[in-house]
């Protein structure tokens, strides 16, 4: 019998759903070794389905996103989430930084009927998560490459280094020094290949937090380069608002526009 696996989706934009359908004739391939029970993206709907391997887009915004992942969780073997949603709250967690029940209040005629939790959070805040795949949104390399890993018993690799690595070897020239642009890059895991500074664009760390990454002395050089308090803690509050040191960093330099 070959393995099972299943693809969940809560508060997201189906990107990294997509990062799976796009794989091509390699998800052909990957479908010839596992059973894809439930992955409605695709056309295949069995939410309850008992799997070996489930994958979880999204973040936990509402009471029955927090009852639903608990069923997943105890019907899979292993839990991965996908994704900087599922792993630090996505863009939807910025609501964090206001009071819910105030802004419901404003927009909604009948707050009453809402059903949202006061504060986004990534998955590992509800259920035990086994393994964490970062980025906005992933690759497809990276899920096949975590669900042979899983499959084989091999324990995943994590990349340990930050995506300042990825420019040097790629010949990127640094947007930081040429052109005074605040990039998250030092701080940042790489994973991605440095695809937004190969373009001329600055990193906003969809990829989370890189070990030892020095928040603190970034803020202070994007400080340098003339960004104003608030925009400094906007900055590191971006798509992974929730991940530590982002998130200290990001609060610290939120009180000084105080």
């Amino acid at each position: 019998m070959k393995p099972s696996v299943a693809v969940h989706k809560f508060s997201s934009c189906d990107g990294c759903q997509l990062a799976f359908l796009n794989l091509g004739e390699d998800l052909l391939a990957l479908a010839e070794l596992v059973d894809i029970r439930h992955f409605v993206e695709a056309g295949l709907a069995d939410e309850d389905a008992q799997v070996d391997i489930a994958f979880v887009e999204g973040s936990v915004s509402t009471s029955e996103d927090a009852a639903r992942l608990q069923r997943i969780r105890a019907n899979s073997g292993y839990l991965v989430t996908i994704g900087a949603c599922a792993t630090a709250g996505g863009l939807q967690a910025l609501r964090n930084l206001h009071d819910t029940q105030a802004w419901t209040a404003a927009i909604y005629a009948s707050p009453q009927y809402i059903d949202s939790l006061d504060q986004v959070t990534p998955i590992r805040d509800v259920v035990k998560v086994d393994l964490e795949l970062w980025g906005c949104p992933v690759s497809g390399r990276q899920l096949v490459a975590a669900v042979q890993q899983l499959l084989f018993g091999v324990a995943p690799l994590a990349q340990q280094d930050k995506l300042c690595l990825d420019c040097k070897r790629g010949g990127n020239v640094c947007v930081v020094v040429t052109r005074g642009e605040p990039c998250l890059g030092p701080v940042t895991h790489t994973g991605c290949g440095a695809l937004c500074p190969k373009f001329g664009r600055a990193c906003y760390g969809c990829y989370g937090p890189a070990p030892d990454g020095n928040t603190e002395a970034l803020a202070e050089c994007f400080a340098g380069l003339g960004l104003a308090a608030d925009a400094v803690a906007r900055r590191f509050g971006l798509i992974t608002s929730t991940a530590e040191p982002f998130a200290t960093t990001s609060a610290r330099w939120r009180e000084k526009t105080k």
